[in-house]
């Protein structure tokens, strides 16, 4: 009898062992089939996180790329417009250039003048500012049918040019004063060259620093300036006109001014024209 109870409890027993073997064994494959799951997961984000910052990162770059390109080749210029209130009647207001202008290449500047054309190469690389004022203006027929005001024959020879009070039959009083609504700071200042301002050179006149506006002077004999003028460009053809005004003298209306006086051989500039950027 006891050797029978003993028998079926150390069946019992064996049986509970082996549950419980089971139990743990399947508890085991469970933990190891979660952390398998498990890493698997942690590799799938790892790799989806990667590739996620490997394309953002990429793009940043796409992005920067693109914003330098579209302002690589430009410069941010200021032109500085004056109050509308109590402007001169001289003034001739065409709005404002694009803030935003090229650096690099090259521009063609025509005068078409009542004695043939002049023709200039500009270096936008040096004025872009400038080059690209006398643009906007050029479009807005700004300079068309206006007269060179200004020539001095002594001390300096220039003819100068770019006043629209500077129109019509005879002269204004106010020939000289006139120019756009805006004013620019000024650039290509001539400080290591000497002269400063040889033959065939444009520069731009202005009232002091800060005032270039429309006005421009050409130079058709080695002028001793001081530096303070843009060199806008250099003459390409035409000089030879140039040179028949400033043979042919002025009327000293200016004498007691700023020197020189109207050319006595009128100079008329039927259109102003600024070709397409090239190279």
């Amino acid at each position: 009898m006891t050797s029978t109870r003993e028998r079926q409890r150390a069946a019992a027993r064996a049986r509970l062992e082996r549950e419980m073997a089971e139990r743990s064994a399947k508890a085991r494959k469970r933990r190891q089939t979660q952390a398998i799951v498990g890493a698997a997961a942690i590799l799938v984000l790892v790799v989806a996180g990667t590739v996620w910052l490997a394309t953002s990162l990429g793009g940043d770059d796409d992005d920067n790329k693109q914003q330098t390109a579209s302002t690589e080749g430009f410069s941010q210029c200021t032109y500085n417009e004056a109050p509308k209130e109590g402007r001169p009647a001289q003034i001739k207001d065409v709005g404002l250039p694009p803030n935003q202008q090229a650096n690099k290449g090259t521009q063609t500047l025509t005068l078409e003048t009542n004695l043939g054309p002049i023709v200039a190469k500009l270096d936008r690389t040096k004025v872009p500012c400038t080059a690209g004022s006398f643009t906007h203006l050029a479009s807005k027929g700004f300079f068309d049918n206006t007269k060179c005001h200004r020539l001095v024959t002594e001390g300096i020879k220039v003819l100068q040019c770019g006043d629209p009070s500077a129109t019509g039959a005879g002269w204004r009083q106010t020939d000289g004063t006139g120019g756009p609504s805006y004013g620019m700071a000024e650039e290509n200042l001539p400080t290591d060259k000497r002269p400063p301002y040889p033959e065939g050179v444009i520069a731009m006149a202005n009232a002091g620093q800060g005032t270039t506006g429309s006005q421009f002077f050409i130079v058709y004999g080695d002028s001793q300036l001081d530096p303070n003028y843009t060199v806008l460009g250099t003459v390409t053809s035409g000089m030879d006109l140039v040179k028949q005004v400033g043979a042919a003298g002025d009327d000293k209306a200016y004498a007691q001014q700023a020197g020189g006086g109207h050319p006595k051989k009128e100079v008329t500039i039927t259109k102003l024209t600024m070709s397409d950027i090239e190279g």
